[in-house]
């Protein structure tokens, strides 16, 4: 399995995770938690961007 393919699936689970509690009372928790998983997804992506280029 592709290095960082983990970390960018599970970051955009939990975007959306944020997402969904956007709605409801706990709206600092919602951002914290986009947040976090954004940061999922950014490094997830850069993982995988550069073990394409060591390949080449």
């Amino acid at each position: 399995m592709r290095e960082g393919l983990i970390p960018a699936v599970l970051g955009t689970a939990v975007t959306a995770t944020g997402w969904a509690l956007k709605g409801s009372r706990y709206k600092t928790s919602a951002n914290a938690v986009i947040g976090f998983g954004l940061a999922h997804v950014v490094l997830g992506a850069i993982d995988l961007v550069e073990h394409r280029h060591h390949r080449m």
